[in-house]
């Protein structure tokens, strides 16, 4: 017979003591220290103009929510699927450039599903053999900034003369795109600069029918 406290029965506080406080405390501590490792691997590999801080604030968030979410999965099975289901529904639309930055956030993640299974060892261990090797090879790579040539021409004897100055002034040019309208010729041309020496744009401006030179910095991916 069902009787009226029956009725306001739940098992909430049953799942009170399914994860234990030390688990919680250990699992949430070690995945902030280990997200402050990821973070600060972040900035000194980061190749960049300007450092992101809030995305390596979102890092350690990651690897914190994580190691939460796992916790909460592993102890209760129902939990899962329900969890399972919530989490369907969502949907990221921020655009990832960088394909380094999705290096780093399936480490954060992985760091705290690995820490929530209580693979403490794995965690630890692999994230330092992860941040040493990026610290390695991201650092050593020999990376030239690239850069756009702007080109208004006036003449069309001008072209030839303007692209051979660029081109013995730079490590090297690809032209992108050229546009002529009404006796006007504009030529964009990726450049590779020699030591970062700018002085040759000022020569490139004073030839004949050369209107005006832009060099401007951009992240190697061209739009058409």
């Amino acid at each position: 017979m069902t009787t009226f406290n029956d009725i306001f029965k739940s098992s909430f506080l049953e799942n009170v003591a399914s994860v234990s406080m030390l688990d919680m405390v250990i699992a949430m501590a070690l995945s902030f220290l280990i997200g402050l490792f990821i973070c600060w691997v972040y900035k000194k590999t980061y190749t960049g103009v300007m450092v992101s801080t809030s995305f390596g604030v979102s890092l350690i968030a990651l690897a914190m929510i994580t190691t939460l979410v796992i916790l909460a999965v592993t102890s209760n099975v129902v939990l899962s699927l329900g969890m399972v289901g919530a989490l369907s529904i969502v949907r990221f639309r921020s655009a990832i450039k960088e394909p380094m930055d999705i290096a780093f956030l399936f480490w954060a993640i992985a760091v705290g599903i690995v820490l929530a299974a209580g693979l403490i060892p794995l965690a630890v261990f692999g994230s330092l053999a992860i941040g040493v090797m990026l610290l390695i090879f991201v650092n050593r790579m020999s990376y030239t900034a690239p850069y756009i040539i702007v080109l208004h021409l006036s003449e069309g004897g001008a072209e030839n003369a303007a692209m051979e100055f660029v081109r013995a002034n730079t490590k090297k040019s690809v032209i992108k795109s050229k546009s002529v309208t009404a006796g006007r010729t504009e030529i964009n041309m990726e450049v590779r600069l020699k030591d970062g020496d700018t002085s040759f744009v000022n020569q490139l401006c004073a030839m004949n029918g050369v209107d005006n030179a832009v060099l401007v910095s951009y992240n190697g991916d061209y739009m058409s």
